[in-house]
């Protein structure tokens, strides 16, 4: 479900330009002529962020910003003329998110928009940061009787009682973010943030202002001086996914950053200090990035200070009856539902497959297994690796041809290029990724554009 925004301002050729602009981006948008039609539209439609003007007709945006600080929890921008900046500070006060100067600038817009929600999830999650949010993360909850696992789980009882930075490795799906946060809420950081960025997700030019921070007029669209993610997790864990992703202008600050303890938010002469432990995770082998001239051998080597091997679940197929009784008893919370356990036709059929997607396919066929079984029992039948004819997608679309993860992803993305007619930024914003990463996802699967 796509974020909502409500736009409330008495022009409507400005009101156009939002819905327009901000439906085209991928949002779900509402307008309103006043405040007391905002209000209305505020219970109906809740929305996530309202940008507001300030001066109009009847109440003001300035009043409409405390009537929603009281009854919603919906972020509030203000639009505002460059003699009203009093206002405008004002409004700062009483709690807006931040402001618009006209006239009007997209990128701006798009930007505030942009920043505004992702600091909103980042937000939420650090107010789950209390036992309940930490429960699952025990370490007596991790499953496994693997030596390998039950290596890790001791060292990972050990990280938990210091701040050593730590390096997780190991292909996709085999849990590399679970493990850093057992260490995190398990240590006595365990009610400080954890933050966990993916360095793919983020454009090349937005990831150091996003993890440093910045000041304002730093750039195009920094009208406010933002914290970064390393300064907003205080003393907890800043945990940085596909870290041999992360660009080699990138590498060289992250390396000041762990070496000094302290970093330059973009455009600022001053540095600032960092408390967070960092931990890094990569699919990828950094050595092999390394000889490629794509990873620097220093930040390798000061990240790598304990290292954590995640092995395949090929691996340790030993495992897998304890983790497909596991998983079934979260999935039948999760659905509301009761999964009674699997035939040892069904259980042979876990354990012979080789799992390329690792723990986190697993997870996704015995959710599709529920879903499809109505007895309580899941069967062989269930399973999405049974050798049947592909069958087609609702859109007519056909299936991938293959069960991985890979296999799914490739024929998504195609699907969503086809559907979007190649543009770029029109795919990558239904997909919820940057640009860059679409360009790898293309390149990786070598996918069409039309």
């Amino acid at each position: 479900m796509s974020e909502r925004i409500l736009v409330v301002d008495d022009d409507a050729p400005i009101r156009r330009t939002f819905d327009e602009h901000l439906s085209e981006a991928g949002y779900e948008v509402r307008t309103a002529a006043d405040a007391e039609e905002a209000l209305e539209l505020l219970v109906e439609f809740d929305p996530a962020l309202v940008v507001t003007d300030i001066r109009m007709p009847g109440m003001s945006g300035l009043e409409l910003l405390r009537r929603i600080r009281r009854v919603s929890d919906a972020d509030v921008a203000v639009i505002t003329a460059h003699e009203e900046m009093k206002t405008a500070m004002e409004a700062m006060q009483a709690g807006a998110y931040d402001y618009l100067v006209k006239p009007l600038d997209l990128t701006a817009i798009e930007h505030l928009v942009e920043r505004c929600l992702r600091d909103r999830t980042l937000r939420r999650r650090m107010d789950h940061l209390t036992a309940e949010a930490a429960e699952g993360h025990d370490l007596k909850e991790l499953v496994g009787r693997d030596p390998k696992m039950i290596e890790i789980y001791k060292l990972m009882g050990v990280l938990s009682r210091n701040r050593a930075t730590v390096l997780i490795t190991g292909e996709t799906g085999t849990g590399k973010e679970r493990i850093a946060r057992g260490i995190h809420f398990n240590s006595p950081q365990a009610a400080e943030p954890f933050i966990a960025i993916n360095c793919t997700a983020l454009p090349e030019h937005l990831l150091e202002s996003e993890l440093f921070g910045h000041v304002k007029g730093a750039f195009t669209g920094a009208v406010q001086s933002r914290r970064g993610y390393f300064e907003m997790a205080g003393s907890g864990t800043l945990l940085l996914d596909e870290i041999g992703d992360a660009p080699r202008e990138f590498q060289s600050k992250l390396l000041r950053a762990l070496e000094e303890q302290e970093f330059f938010p973009v455009g600022s002469e001053r540095p600032r200090r960092t408390r967070a432990r960092v931990m890094a995770a990569s699919q990828r082998p950094l050595p092999d990035l390394i000889r490629e001239g794509r990873f620097r051998e220093d930040l390798h080597f000061r990240l790598k200070v304990v290292e954590i091997h995640l092995p395949p679940l090929r691996e340790r197929k030993g495992d897998i009856p304890l983790l497909a009784e596991h998983l079934l008893a979260r999935i039948g919370r999760e659905l509301h539902t009761r999964a009674r356990g699997l035939t040892p036709e069904a259980m042979n059929r876990l354990t012979s497959y080789n799992w390329p997607g690792n723990v986190r396919e697993l997870e996704h066929a015995l959710t599709r297994a529920v879903v499809l079984c109505r007895g309580g029992v899941l069967d062989a039948e269930h399973l999405p690796f049974s050798g049947a004819k592909p069958l087609q997608a609702p859109d007519g679309s056909p299936r991938p041809q293959g069960d991985t993860l890979a296999a799914i992803e490739a024929a998504h993305v195609q699907r969503i290029l086809d559907r979007t007619g190649g543009v770029k930024r029109r795919t990558a914003q239904t997909l919820g990724i940057s640009r860059t990463r679409l360009d790898r996802l293309i390149e990786r699967h070598s996918l069409k554009i039309p």
